[in-house]
């Protein structure tokens, strides 16, 4: 879809139409005239060895409306290729059911734009992807199997999964293969599995079932350039992916494993990730150019990983696993400190970039730059409390000796449980929730009293109840939410969310529980049931709005609220913490209107309402 001219001056309109013809010199993917084969040291595009110069994005993580845009920021920068991430578990959200239409999900519309800026495309479709993404991708209706082995010959379930995925996703991607005439030229079989495991098995069934479905490009695969994940990663016949590859070594290394097909950097990086508690990510421009001069001189293709990161909408934020037992959950936003910014705005890195290539190629016609996206300043503006949490759980408590894990009730997409119990007697005591916690934070509650919260990230897995005296045997209660499952390690497999196991009041563990599933879907915010809060009540939502003029990006800065998830005009913009650094949220402007905006904030930690604004960039 291309950007509504509403949202756009008169300027960028122009920038975006002239950029729009092929200026490059060297062959673009026109359909139906072009191959794309394996050499044993050089990719061959219609015979002969090309460099391919990739810059990566998320169309799941972009508005629809901003692809073409981001496709001519990458065009512009003397880029020929876009790799491009599939989420699996964006496309299919329950079991069985596939979406490839609706709107960020429509992977064959971004493809199709993609040829049209003239750009061809590596397509990283998983079903793991990692990507600081929820599960690395992987659905999490396999997590309710408390046997599931992710990434595994060994689980059958998971291969047939796998298999439905991938039966479901080639007919969409089929008709873009450059053997049919579209942009497609290689599609990678998994994603850094040599840091993962030692299952060739696993490897080479991806590699049958997506030959098998019929994928007849080239493949590749990704790991680190190490001895240990190029012997556990490769595969005979692929080309290697470096992630990253920035020295001869680094080629050394993959040719020794992998001889007879060509190398080349698959992620090489320009920023970094950010979790929540962290300082932002701040990585040089010095070193980045150095890096391009580098694959420049000496004829390396190579991928940036990122070059625009978008943003996580929603609940599709993951998480790390910082080892000795440490949860690290990603912010909302997905800057990455790349070589675009969240707001797809040229850095130094972009114009560093683009000069060595110039200067590199120089028969190669760059386009013009477009011009940025507007974005704008919006007033500080008032909200008041409108609903309460607990006015607002659809569905039925279910009745549980023991707690069970979010995955295990039928909670996939993160969101909230409630879980409650009645305790012995009154007399409090240290409440302990053995090695694993709440996954991944959580309050407590006694007889409707706050007591204090959990957080995985600082490691909190007991807390100290008062003793009571209004009654014999008070109510307890802990609200848990889930902050993202772990997207890279061993670990994604036991990730599950909630409660995991025994509850513990002193030596003994507590009985007759009931959980509730809040899941926060967009739908469930719409129908919201108002009542005010009182002085416990710490899940609170506000409401609020403002009136524009016409319609722009902004950064909703929520630097006054402590803990919670933001809807704007129905969509959700993500998760905030006051422990940052992350203050602002990225809204765009095609989730916005001319005239009367609502904003409404859920709270996890707040009963108060604070003042709201928009800001012109992300900090």
């Amino acid at each position: 879809m291309f950007v509504s001219s509403r949202l756009l001056t008169s300027s960028l309109m122009t920038g975006l139409l002239l950029s729009g013809a092929l200026h490059a010199a060297e062959p673009s993917p026109v359909p139906g005239k072009h191959t794309f084969a394996l050499g044993t040291e050089d990719f061959l595009l219609d015979g002969q060895p090309v460099q391919i110069r990739s810059g990566e994005l998320h169309p799941g993580r972009i508005p629809r409306e901003y692809w073409r845009h981001r496709l001519r920021m990458v065009k512009a920068s003397g880029m020929n290729t876009v790799a491009i991430y599939l989420f699996w578990n964006q496309f299919e959200e329950e079991e069985g059911k596939f979406d490839f239409k609706t709107g960020e999900r429509d992977i064959a519309a971004f493809i199709k734009l993609a040829q049209e800026e003239g750009l061809w495309v590596l397509l990283r479709p998983g079903p793991y992807v990692c990507g600081e993404w929820d599960l690395g991708g992987i659905p999490a209706y396999l997590m309710r199997d408390p046997k599931v082995q992710l990434r595994s010959s060994a689980d059958e379930n998971y291969l047939k999964a796998v298999q439905r995925y991938i039966e479901h996703l080639v007919p969409v991607v089929k008709p873009y293969l450059v053997t049919n005439g579209g942009p497609i030229v290689m599609v990678q079989v998994e994603n850094e599995f040599g840091s993962y495991g030692e299952d060739r098995k696993y490897l080479e069934f991806l590699h049958d079932q997506w030959k098998k479905n019929g994928i007849d490009v080239p493949f590749y695969t990704a790991d680190g350039p190490t001895d240990k994940m190029m012997k556990n990663g490769t595969l005979p016949g692929c080309a290697v992916g470096l992630d990253s590859g920035t020295e001869d070594k680094h080629w050394d290394i993959a040719k020794k494993h992998n001889p007879g097909v060509p190398v080349f950097s698959s992620e090489t990086y320009p920023g970094w990730l950010t979790h929540w508690g962290e300082k932002w990510q701040n990585v040089g421009v010095d070193g980045v150019i150095k890096d391009m001069k580098w694959y420049m001189d000496n004829k390396k293709s190579f991928n940036f990983y990122v070059f625009h990161g978008g943003t996580n909408f929603g609940f599709t934020a993951g998480a790390n696993d910082g080892g000795k037992g440490k949860y690290q959950a990603d912010i909302t936003s997905y800057d990455y400190d790349a070589i675009l910014t969240e707001q797809g705005r040229p850095t130094a890195k972009y114009d560093g970039i683009r000069s060595t290539i110039a200067a590199a190629l120089p028969d190669l016609k760059l386009p013009p730059v477009p011009e940025p996206i507007p974005a704008i300043e919006v007033p500080e503006f008032k909200t008041e409390p409108f609903a309460l949490l607990r006015d607002n759980m659809p569905g039925k408590p279910v009745p549980l000796d023991q707690p069970k894990s979010f995955e295990e009730l039928g909670q996939y997409h993160q969101g909230l449980m409630l879980y409650t119990t009645t305790l012995p007697d009154n007399r409090g005591g240290k409440l302990d929730f053995g090695t694993t916690g709440v996954r991944d934070y959580g309050l407590v509650y006694l007889d409707g009293k706050f007591i204090g919260k959990l957080d995985r990230n600082l490691a909190e897995t007991t807390i100290d109840l008062p003793a009571t005296t209004g009654t014999e045997k008070p109510m307890l209660t802990i609200l848990a939410e889930a902050m993202g499952h772990i997207n890279f390690g061993r670990r994604m497999s036991d990730d599950r969310k909630g409660l995991l196991g025994p509850v513990k009041l002193g030596a003994a563990a507590l009985t007759g529980w009931h959980a509730r599933a809040i899941p926060l879907a967009d739908a469930d915010i719409a129908k919201l049931k108002p009542g005010k809060p009182g002085a416990d009540d710490k899940g609170v939502f506000f409401k609020g709005g403002f009136t524009l003029e016409k319609a722009a990006d902004t950064f909703i800065d929520l630097s006054a609220y402590k803990k919670g998830v933001v809807w704007v005009n129905g969509h959700n913009l993500g998760r905030f913490w006051e422990i940052g650094p992350q203050k602002r949220l990225y809204c765009p402007a095609p989730w916005l209107k001319a005239g009367k905006n609502e904003i409404i904030i859920l709270d996890l930690l707040q009963a108060e309402a604070a003042p709201v604004s928009g800001k012109s960039t992300l900090r």
